[in-house]
């Protein structure tokens, strides 16, 4: 199994085909016992949280989200987790919505720096929120 995910903190590399997340959202992961969970925000994304487990190298997720311009919506997510050469970690995703049609695949990776000071919150931009700003 890869390092842990707690106080990491993760960004897509592209925007996602048929979804909200985009290189500007930021996630910021907490991990243990073989619980997941995340805080994510910023582009489209007003506010989001992922809650799961991990087995190994892979994560298994539901996440719901507001988005900018005032919607909900939620959906599922498998993520492979893998370590790039540089020992930041890649979650190789599969997501798919519940609650409206659509489906996707995307990658995120950890930002440079990623560990946050205090790993229990999101970074906050002017409006407060996670990678705003």
């Amino acid at each position: 199994m890869t390092s842990s995910l707690d106080g990491r903190r993760f960004a897509a590399v592209a925007d996602v085909v048929a979804g909200e997340v985009g290189t500007e959202t930021v996630f910021t992961y907490r991990e243990a016992d073989g619980e997941v969970w995340a805080d994510y925000a910023g582009g489209s994304i007003r506010r989001g949280h992922l809650v799961g487990t991990r087995h190994g190298d892979r994560l298994d997720f539901r996440y719901v989200q507001l988005n900018t311009d005032g919607q909900t919506s939620s959906g599922r997510c498998v993520s492979e987790v893998s370590v790039l050469p540089d020992g930041r970690l890649r979650l190789h995703e599969t997501w798919w919505w519940e609650s409206r049609p659509g489906s996707g695949v995307s990658v995120v990776e950890e930002l440079p720096g990623g560990a946050t000071a205090d790993a229990g919150t999101a970074p906050t931009g002017r409006d407060g929120l996670a990678g705003s700003g």
